[in-house]
This record gives C-alpha cells, sequence and structure tokens, in this order.
C-alpha cells in the first residue's frame, strides 16, 4: 500500500507540474501567435521550464524505481510518463541547443509577421496591400491574369523573408538531433513520432507516387490545347476558377458557425464540457495557417474528470471569393482537432495534448476526416444553400467533376512535395540559402507539372516550428487513414455525414487520447493496419463511377431527418479577434451564430 500511495502522490506532482507549465507556455504561445511579440520573451522562457521539465532525468529515474511496486492500474499510468519522458529524455548539450532553437524561431516568427505583404498592381505599379492568404485566393480567382502573376511574384519573394534564419535553424536542428544520436532532424521526428523511418515513409509514398503520376502527363498535355494553363499563376484559375466563383454563394461564412454546429451535432460530436476559443479571420501579424492548441487539458481532480479548453483559429479574408470555402474546411478541421482531444477519458495530461507521445499522423486522421465530410457532395447537398434557401446544384457538382477528376489522383502531391523538400533539406551536407532554392525548386518540377518553378515550400508555416517541422508527412499518413476509415463506415452503416453511429465509433477510439501509436490506432478504428488502397481506389474512380456514388449516396442522406432543434455542443464557446470577445454562446449556440454574422457584416474588422 505505501508503494501504490508513494506513486499516486508522484503521478499527482507530475500532472498538477506538466499541467501547471503546459498552460503558462500556451497561454502566451495563443497571444504570441495571435499577432502580439510583446509576450515572446516571456513564451521563450515557459517553454524552456516546459522543457526543462519533460527533460529532467530525475522524473524518469523516479518513474522506473516506482513501476516494479505498483498495482497493474498504476503501473500502467507511470507506464505512460515513463514513455513521455523517454521521448523529452535530453542531454545538457542538446538543452543549450534547443534554447537557442527557441529563441531563432521566435525571430522567424516575428520577421514574417511584422513583414510587408501585397503586390504591385500591373498597371499602376503601386503596391496594394493583401496578406499571404488574401493573394492565394486571388491567384486562384481573379480574372486578370496580370494580377494573378503579380500575387504569385509577390509570394515568391515573400518566400525569401527568412532564408538565411531558415538555413541556420536547419543546422542547429541538425546538431540537436545528432547529439541525440539520430542521422538528422527529420530521422529524429519520424522515428519517434510516427516509429518509423525515413526509407519507410518514403517507400510508401513513392509508391503512391508511381501509381499517380501518370497524371503529371495529362497536366502538360493542356499545354498545348490551353497555352498558359501550366503557369503556376493561371493553373488554378483557369481549372477550378469559376468553380469557386460559382460555389462561393452556396458557402456563405456568415452561415458558416450554424453549419458546423449543426454537422457536428448530427454526428454526435460534441466537446465534453471543454472551453472554445475561435479566432477565424485573417488580419496583420496574426500566424498565417490554421492551427488548434488546448491551454487547458483533460485532466483529474479528487477522482473527477476536469474538461479542457481549445483555442483554434483560421485565417478568413471575409468578402473575398474563395477565402469562405476554405474557412469551411479549417472551422471543420480546427473544430475535429479540438474534438479529438477534449474527449479525452485518460487521467494523465501527458497523453491529453497534440505534443509527442500524441502522434501528428493520427491527430491529423481526425481532423482531416472531418474536412473531408464537409467536402463531400452529400454534405454540401444537405447544407450548401445561398441565400434564397437553394441547395447547391448537382449539375455544378457534375461539372466540376468532369473537368477535374483527371487532377485526383495527385491529391497527396502538395503533401509529399513538402515532405521531400523538408527531407532534403535535413540531409544536405553544408547548406547554403542557394541549395535551399535548388531543392525547392526541382520538388516542385517533379510534383506539380508546371511552366515555371516556384519556391513556394518555403511559405508552408510548418517548416519553422519546431512542432510541425519535420511532420508534414503526418498529412500524407492522416489522407491514407482517413480513407480507410471513411471506406469502413460506408461499408459498415452506408452513409456516414449526420450519422451518430460514426460520431459514436470516433468518440471511443478519442476517449484513449495517445495512449497508442498511430499504427495501432489505425487498426483499432478500421480493424486493418494502414494501406494505401483505399485512397488509390477512391482517387483513380472513373467519372461514371464517381457521380453514381455520389447520386447513391445523397439518396441514402435523404432518409436521415436532419437536426431541427437547439444547437448544443456541450461547450462554453467564445468567438474572439485577438483580444476582443465578439459573441459567446451563453444564451445559446444559435444567438452566438447571429451576433458573430453581423459582427462579420460590419465594413471592417
Amino acid at each position: 500500500m505505501k508503494a501504490d500511495f508513494s506513486a499516486k502522490s508522484f503521478l499527482e506532482y507530475l500532472n498538477k507540474t506538466y499541467h501547471r507549465l503546459h498552460k503558462k507556455y500556451e497561454d502566451l504561445f495563443w497571444i504570441s501567435y495571435m499577432g502580439d511579440p510583446s509576450v515572446d520573451k516571456a513564451k521563450d522562457k515557459a517553454l524552456s521550464e516546459k522543457y526543462a521539465f519533460q527533460a529532467d532525468s530525475k522524473n524518469l529515474d523516479k518513474i522506473k524505481s516506482l513501476i516494479p511496486k505498483a498495482d497493474s492500474k498504476m503501473g500502467a499510468r507511470l507506464k505512460l510518463w515513463q514513455t513521455f519522458f523517454e521521448f523529452y529524455e535530453t542531454p545538457k548539450e542538446a538543452l543549450s541547443i534547443k534554447k537557442d532553437i527557441d529563441r531563432l524561431e521566435s525571430k522567424i516568427n516575428k520577421k514574417r509577421a511584422e513583414r510587408k505583404e501585397g503586390y504591385l498592381d500591373p498597371k499602376t505599379k503601386r503596391l496594394v496591400g493583401a496578406s499571404e492568404n488574401k493573394m492565394r485566393a486571388m491567384m486562384s480567382t481573379h480574372s486578370d491574369e496580370g494580377v494573378r502573376k503579380a500575387c504569385f511574384e509577390s509570394m515568391e519573394e515573400l518566400a525569401l523573408t527568412c532564408v538565411d534564419e531558415y538555413v541556420e535553424l536547419i543546422s542547429l536542428r541538425n546538431r540537436y538531433a545528432l547529439v541525440l544520436g539520430y542521422e538528422d532532424f527529420y530521422d529524429f521526428k519520424l522515428r519517434r513520432e510516427d516509429g518509423m523511418t525515413k526509407k519507410e515513409l518514403f517507400s510508401l509514398f513513392d509508391s503512391i507516387y508511381k501509381h499517380t503520376k501518370y497524371a503529371l502527363d495529362n497536366i502538360k498535355k493542356l499545354e498545348k490545347k490551353t497555352p498558359g494553363i501550366t503557369k503556376p499563376w493561371n493553373f488554378g484559375y483557369k481549372m477550378s476558377g469559376d468553380f469557386t466563383k460559382e460555389k462561393g454563394p452556396y458557402f456563405g461564412f456568415d452561415e458558416a458557425l450554424t453549419r458546423w454546429g449543426k454537422s457536428f451535432q448530427s454526428l454526435g460530436i460534441g466537446f465534453k464540457g471543454g472551453v472554445l476559443n475561435l479566432d477565424l479571420l485573417d488580419r496583420k501579424r496574426k500566424w498565417s495557417n490554421g492551427f488548434c492548441h488546448w491551454p487547458e487539458l483533460v485532466r483529474y481532480g479528487g477522482g473527477k474528470r476536469v474538461p479542457g479548453s481549445s483555442n483554434f483559429t483560421c485565417n478568413v479574408v471575409y468578402g473575398q471569393v474563395g477565402s469562405s470555402h476554405n474557412g469551411y474546411v479549417t472551422l471543420f478541421h480546427e473544430g475535429g482537432h479540438a474534438a479529438h482531444l477534449l474527449n479525452s477519458e485518460e487521467q494523465d495530461v501527458c497523453v491529453n495534448h497534440e505534443y509527442p507521445p500524441c502522434s501528428m499522423s493520427w491527430a491529423e486522421t481526425q481532423s482531416m476526416f472531418l474536412d473531408t465530410l464537409f467536402s463531400s457532395i452529400e454534405w454540401a447537398s444537405r447544407y450548401a444553400k445561398n441565400s434564397s434557401g437553394e441547395e447547391l446544384p448537382f449539375d455544378l457538382f457534375k461539372r466540376e467533376v468532369e473537368k477535374l477528376s483527371f487532377l485526383r489522383p495527385l491529391r497527396l502531391n502538395g503533401i509529399i512535395y513538402v515532405s521531400s523538400f523538408e527531407r532534403e533539406i535535413y540531409e544536405s551536407k553544408n547548406l547554403t540559402r542557394e541549395k535551399v532554392f535548388d531543392i525547392a525548386k526541382k520538388n516542385y518540377r517533379k510534383f506539380f507539372a508546371r511552366s515555371e518553378d516556384s519556391i513556394s515550400a518555403l511559405n508552408v508555416p510548418h517548416i519553422y516550428n519546431w512542432d510541425s517541422s519535420a511532420s508534414y508527412h503526418g498529412y500524407g499518413l492522416a489522407t491514407l487513414a482517413l480513407n480507410q476509415w471513411m471506406d469502413y463506415f460506408y461499408k459498415k452503416f452506408g452513409y456516414v455525414v449526420d450519422n451518430p453511429r460514426v460520431g459514436k465509433e470516433m468518440i471511443k477510439v478519442w476517449e484513449l487520447a495517445s495512449t497508442k501509436k498511430f499504427a495501432d490506432f489505425v487498426k483499432i478504428a478500421t480493424g486493418k493496419k494502414l494501406g494505401s488502397s483505399a485512397y488509390i481506389n477512391n482517387v483513380t474512380r472513373s467519372v461514371g463511377d464517381i457521380l453514381k456514388i455520389a447520386k447513391s449516396r445523397i439518396a441514402r442522406l435523404k432518409k436521415v431527418p436532419m437536426h431541427s432543434g437547439p444547437i448544443d455542443l456541450n461547450a462554453d464557446i467564445r468567438m474572439v479577434s485577438g483580444k476582443k470577445e465578439i459573441a459567446n454562446n451563453k444564451k445559446s449556440f444559435e444567438d452566438m451564430a447571429e451576433k458573430y454574422g453581423r459582427w462579420l457584416g460590419q465594413s471592417s474588422h
């Protein structure tokens, strides 16, 4: 009994201490990434304190001494912490390198946040202020090729913002990994987070590339029929710009909250008493990519479960054609992340956050599953309506499929592109800015078949952040897993959208938080080992099969009653813009959505 009491006391100490350190850092992280760099020094200090605790060998030694004496329940919990501390076990030499990395990452983040963004108007030759996100949307929707090209050229210039710092960052990260006995930083991240070698991962990606690269030849053939279509600033617009404009009225962002809430509730997905802070609009200094973090972790106190909290963000440029739809995608994506860990039933906070031992690949499987569900024609057939209440026409979907289906096999290329770029960057000896450019252009050429090269990989924010760098492959592995999971649900239930049985099965897995490895979770969820067959079958379907399946799934969904009562996601939700609260759901979800919609309609934010 004495040994068990000692184990219990130590577990309480670990949970309270780590939660305090985690929350202190995450609160400052949110302030910084929402556009206030004044807290960066305090943020870096808080991160160092958290990392020092994680890397403290005394904690690991104590756990190892307690495990043999503990009962099975306490022993299992101690082993979770053992895995956690073994992951972060760090020599003093590496700790000093990590501090240098943290400082450099903050410098890069600040420099990217404070840079001037915009494009040179091709007619007036004056700088037009526009965020990176807005220019990206304009490249797909603006009717003037000169403006699209100007946006592309500006994006290429923005990619140069932190090249020298990036070269230094790669050197520091590789030094860190070498001290810990790894080949390089990519090897370190991949082995630790996903238990895979680079050979295993890229053999899988190479196999997918070989099965789908035939579609790149189809892109090259387009140039003969439509000269200029393969220019990077023309491709998106000429291929799908009209569809983006046509679909726009059916995805008004002032309806996004309500549709998201109804969809999650109809799936049976909620947030188990948690707190959500949502910051959804693009603005100066704000981090340029959507993300979800958990400052308050699910934990236990006095034998009772204490709900957690989640902050998530996206970068909607309100009123910009195409941006609203992207906002929906991110709302479902980050909402999926939030639901995943806020539904945990695990007692120990070390498995209730987004950091290792949590697998990015498994975490992204949840979020990408839900944004894929949103992107389906059956979801659109039920929820996507214009201001007159008219449903998105099936003919629009049909025309889009007929024109763009030949690109479906290339859906993973963007992910493999960034992953391959990073792999080569970390493997490169004596890296220079010129080598960085060469590697970026070479991989862009391989995976995109455009008429001109691009260094767009350097605009991917993930590569500058410790937690997301050398982890972009997680989106690829998640894509394979979610296709496998979707296939499993369709075969078992016949439909996925608004199916509470789907939500029930997902929550059952979410309750386990990060207590398993990615491969184990895939097997638990789908009954099969991870494979690429479901994905390849999906992206290589004929136009006829795509349309036939779509009609069948829409017809099946029409038999399912639509949720008509109040929306209740079992969460306290705040809609914010920086430090300003716009609305909350204290009165009701509907009241919050209505107030937020009114705020969106204001002339400026």
